[in-house]
């Protein structure tokens, strides 16, 4: 039996008319996107993995209030010998955005990101068409994410998958350097002094090689390592949210974010862009 617990972040947000109908929440600011807790109230079902076959059961996130109709749905994985919980802080934080978020366990710790990508993919269909919150879902508006294995079976999901609207593969993982084929809008984040997947030998090329991408980006981490994903994050949650708005949601509102691309800065060594986004 699912088991619901509710947290109330933040009162509700006013139904607005507008002009994009998946605009969802008031018109963000710098501070907005950087909060910890975004306009949107949200609660979080967990569901055990004894409920669901694909994948290994995970904990939902969404808005409590459908004043203004459906949401964008996104899954996050794990990486390798990881649980939920080394992801559970993205949960609260882009569902507070305005968000249906699922983060995942896998059916082992030490699956392959092909069957992490399988697995993500599952949990996105349970999400539509099966979870309780299932109402509450636009499901032409999906993305995946992912850390480590789960950052390469994200870009395998987008390759497999190219009707999703955003992947973010996170410090991402895995032995094929070239993505031609994936036609999402991908942004990937490496760090720069990751030694377990060195942004020479992932973050890049998987960056370089997304030709057939509508959007791209890449964001270098300065002075941060493969684990960086793996705890609460300013600036991973800031770029995440607005590439997620903006290609989920079709929300220009989010391209000062991302357009023109930020400056390396304490916290940036490197961001890459394809802007103007199409």
């Amino acid at each position: 039996m699912l088991s619901i617990t509710a947290t109330v972040l933040a009162g509700p947000t006013p139904a607005l008319a507008a002009a994009n109908p998946y605009e969802r929440g008031p018109a963000p600011t710098v501070a907005s996107v950087e909060a910890v807790r975004g306009p949107f109230a949200n609660a979080q079902i967990t569901v055990p993995a004894s409920t669901v076959t694909g994948f290994g059961g995970g904990t939902i996130y969404y808005p409590t209030s459908t004043s203004e109709g459906t949401f964008g749905a996104v899954v996050i994985s794990p990486g390798f010998t990881a649980r939920q919980s080394s992801i559970a802080w993205y949960g609260p934080r882009i569902a507070s955005q305005g968000f249906v978020v699922i983060t995942i366990d896998t059916l082992s710790t030490l699956d392959s990101p092909d069957s992490r990508s399988t697995q993500l993919l599952a949990a996105l269909d349970y999400l539509v068409q099966r979870s309780a919150v299932s109402t509450r879902i636009d499901g032409s508006r999906l993305g995946v994410m992912g850390h480590s294995m789960g950052g390469g079976g994200t870009l395998r999901a987008a390759a497999t998958r190219p009707a999703l609207q955003a992947a973010i593969p996170l410090t991402p993982w895995h032995t094929t350097k070239s993505w031609p084929s994936v036609k999402v809008p991908t942004m990937v984040i490496g760090a720069e002094n990751d030694t377990t997947a060195p942004v020479a030998s992932h973050a890049e090329p998987f960056y370089q090689s997304l030709t057939s991408a509508p959007d791209k980006a890449y964001l270098e981490l300065n002075n941060a390592g493969h684990s960086a994903p793996t705890s609460a994050n300013t600036t991973i949650a800031k770029y995440s949210i607005s590439w997620l708005k903006r290609f989920i949601d079709n929300d220009t509102r989010y391209d000062q974010f991302l357009c023109p691309p930020p400056v390396p800065s304490s916290v940036i060594e490197e961001y890459r862009d394809t802007c103007p986004h199409s």
